[in-house]
């Protein structure tokens, strides 16, 4: 491997996002199990003591749009089906059906409603979602939709999709890029972007130290 790609995918293997948990964030991974790349845009966390702890996440994969919710509860038992509520600003609410993954019972996903749900958010200011659980529970949680246009777009064409009004959003930065540009800069101009790499790097390592 190059130096490069050595550089693309290390970078890859840290959240792009530092911003604080209170906005939407972009985050490209790596999936270790099969070393391809995916990304995704999560939202922020619910207010403590108003809502339960559930994030609403935007996922490409395998060029698959996802909509995932991820709960600190119970929500079902692995690879069940279970209901979903959400309302955009003072829109009608929408019941969308959710999968848990097979190994969680508090992580589900929808593939074939993920686009409509999306358009939805892109045009709100708010989004409140409401489940009712496997032990007869109810969860729930208001998220705010400013500024979660970035993030998500960049998701979408990550998958290659293009937006409602089939305005076709920009490709992400790919590793065929970056080792183009890269390899035309000279030595000097390189060592300053590993300079600037390795101090992401340790800032991103000091923000999840902090997390936990």
């Amino acid at each position: 491997m190059n130096l490069a790609k050595a550089l693309f995918y290390l970078l890859m293997a840290f959240p792009v996002s530092l911003v604080a948990a209170s906005a939407w964030e972009y985050h490209q991974e790596i999936d270790r199990s099969s070393n391809t790349s995916y990304s995704f845009a999560l939202s922020p966390i619910p207010s403590r003591g108003l809502y339960d702890n559930l994030r609403l996440e935007i996922t490409c994969k395998d060029k698959a749009l996802q909509v995932i919710i991820n709960a600190d509860s119970l929500i079902a038992s692995q690879d069940s089906l279970f209901a979903i509520e959400y309302q955009i600003d003072k829109n009608s609410p929408v019941t969308l059906q959710m999968k848990t993954f097979k190994d969680s019972k508090r992580r589900g996903y929808n593939e074939e409603q993920a686009k409509p749900m999306i358009d939805g958010l892109l045009t709100g200011k708010t989004v409140f979602i409401r489940i009712n659980t496997l032990i007869r529970t109810v969860l729930s949680a208001a998220m705010p939709l400013e500024k979660a246009d970035q993030p998500i777009k960049q998701v979408m064409a990550d998958c290659g999709l293009s937006l409602s009004n089939n305005t076709t959003v920009e490709p992400a930065y790919s590793l065929t890029k970056f080792e183009q540009e890269f390899g035309k800069l000279p030595a000097e101009q390189q060592q300053q972007v590993l300079t600037k790499i390795q101090n992401i790097i340790l800032e991103t390592q000091k923000a999840l130290l902090i997390e936990k």
